[in-house]
């Protein structure tokens, strides 16, 4: 019985002892974790930058690049505003507009959709329409309202279509929306064009038309679109939103 005090004790000390052990097993092991996830991080840190570079050198992203650069020769030319000059910024708007098509068909075609190319592609578009609808104001091409409306719905569109992918959900472009591009880009081009122009298709003979009334009508047309295919959009978010939250809820339950 006199042993037992002392066994007692000892056995406590072995328990502590190994509490201890264990805890600095645990703490070594916690440290070590934090050590891989840090390297783990900067591996992904650097991969991504390689990828990026490599993303923003391969064809699709050249061409939005591209498309980008080609903003200040249109707004060069708009500005000497010659007849000359104007029918040669239409030319090269509507080069960039086929470099537009051009890339997302190489992306897809040579599977090289990027997510440097899913934001650079819908960017080069948005600030070449602002910047030529903004410069041909003064010009008197076209009412500042019409701007004011049509970048207005572009960016909420833009703003509801971020918060959709933050959400985990896709609103793609309806009839609506491709009808409002093509009228638009259309309407850009003979604004840009800007004076009245012999036109004949051989087949036959239009006579002179004045581009700036033809891009005017155009524009009035899209802007229809714009606000119908804007309340398709809205509609389509809060369908899907409430979807989710029925998901969850269920989930939950």
């Amino acid at each position: 019985m006199a042993n037992e005090p002392v066994i007692s004790r000892r056995s406590k000390r072995a328990s502590r002892q190994a509490r201890r052990r264990a805890r600095r097993a645990a703490a070594k092991s916690r440290a070590q974790a934090r050590r891989d996830l840090r390297k783990e991080r900067r591996q992904l840190r650097a991969q991504k930058r390689r990828t990026l570079w490599q993303d923003a050198r391969n064809l699709p992203n050249l061409l939005t690049f591209l498309r980008i650069l080609m903003i200040p020769g249109v707004l060069v030319l708009l500005e000497r505003g010659g007849p000359k000059h104007c029918f040669w910024a239409a030319v090269v708007y509507s080069a960039a507009a086929i470099t537009d098509v051009l890339d997302g068909w190489l992306a897809r075609r040579q599977g090289l959709v990027s997510v440097l190319g899913k934001f650079l592609d819908p960017l080069a578009d948005k600030l070449i329409v602002a910047a030529v609808l903004v410069w041909m104001v003064p010009m008197g091409r076209i009412p500042a309202w019409i701007v004011v409306v049509l970048l207005s719905r572009e960016i909420t569109i833009t703003a509801l279509r971020s918060v959709a992918s933050s959400e985990g959900l896709i609103i793609s472009a309806g009839a609506g929306g491709k009808l409002k591009t093509a009228l638009q880009m259309v309407g850009i081009i003979a604004l840009i064009a800007g004076y009245p122009y012999n036109f004949d298709l051989w087949v036959y003979d239009f006579g002179r038309i004045d581009f700036v009334h033809v891009g005017r009508m155009l524009i009035y047309l899209s802007i229809v679109f714009s606000i119908t295919s804007a309340a398709s959009y809205m509609q389509l978010f809060v369908e899907a939103i409430e979807a989710k939250d029925k998901r969850s809820s269920a989930v939950s339950l």
